[in-house]
């Protein structure tokens, strides 16, 4: 069904390490990495990404654990699901089609895959468009009862296996909807084929465990790399641009703009008139942000 909702876009798959990625491509001109959040999959990018294949080679994947690829063992400590592991699984997707150097757009969970492929291979990563995030670290540090409660799986999918798994499990279709239609669009804001694809996703065997991995790795070894960065001064050195929700619970209980300069170099952005999941509720607004930001030189 993804194949219907990115038009043009053609399938390939890269294995790395046991894992098979799924990823798609479109397009001509400069390399541009597109990276999902929880809990959907590549298909979220279906309002903006043949737009954006006009003028890029734009390449998208499911993070491992989600849509069509492989969802692996957690390991000790989640670490198959850190955001460093899933930042090789983006270098060697983009590696696969000839491209060393791309520019990021990336929303909720891959924009802190995106964030940490950023740090780590500074040399392969140009520019970032982070999509309603703050960094990770910072959020856990300063959360608060209002983001706890808007941001519930945060808490919930952290907790010891295997009662979130179980839970999920026993219905994943009303996982999904409770995470995306509690938000400040409701469910109406997406496409039903879009909706449908997700459902498809969450539903193949093993992702409840993938998923809590993920988070769990956030909570845990993916904090141990940001401390470690802390640590030794490092930042962004790309130009890093931010937007997020004006209705989302991430631009109310965080200074966005204030904790990226923590960490970055080079940070602008603003809020859009919208909630969480931007590029299906404000696919203009991010199509011409993506236009301006990634033509600039």
């Amino acid at each position: 069904m993804t194949s219907c909702l990115l038009d043009g876009f053609q399938a390939f798959e890269v294995q790395r390490g046991g894992v098979r990625l799924h990823a798609r491509r479109a397009g001509q001109g400069p390399a541009l990495l597109l990276l999902h959040g929880h809990p959907q999959s590549m298909a979220m990018w279906h309002r903006v990404g043949p737009q954006l294949a006009r003028s890029f080679t734009v390449v998208t994947m499911d993070l491992r654990g989600y849509g069509d690829s492989d969802r692996p063992a957690a390991g000790e400590g989640s670490a198959a699901y850190s955001k460093r592991e899933m930042a090789l699984d983006a270098i060697a997707v983009m590696r696969s089609q000839g491209q060393e150097r791309f520019q990021v757009l990336a929303h909720d969970r891959g924009a802190r895959v995106a964030h940490r492929l950023a740090l780590d291979h500074p040399g392969a990563v140009e520019r970032l468009l982070l999509l309603d995030i703050a960094p990770t670290l910072a959020m856990y540090r300063d959360t608060h009862e209002a983001f706890a409660r808007a941001y519930w799986h945060w808490f919930f999918l952290i907790q010891p296996p295997p009662l979130p798994e179980a839970l999920i499990e026993s219905d994943p279709v009303r996982y999904l909807h409770s995470v995306m239609g509690n938000r400040h669009a409701g469910l109406g804001t997406f496409d039903p084929a879009a909706l449908a694809e997700y459902a498809r996703c969450i539903g193949i065997a093993g992702s409840a465990a993938a998923i809590c991995a993920d988070y769990r790795a956030s909570a845990g070894i993916d904090l141990e790399h940001d401390r470690a960065d802390l640590a030794t001064g490092l930042l962004l050195a790309q130009p890093l641009r931010v937007l997020w929700g004006a209705h989302g619970a991430v631009g109310r209980c965080f200074d966005v703009p204030g904790l990226w300069r923590e960490r970055a170099t080079n940070v602008s952005g603003h809020a859009v008139d919208c909630g969480h999941y931007l590029a299906e509720e404000a696919p203009d607004a991010v199509l011409a942000e993506a236009l301006e930001f990634f033509r600039r030189r």
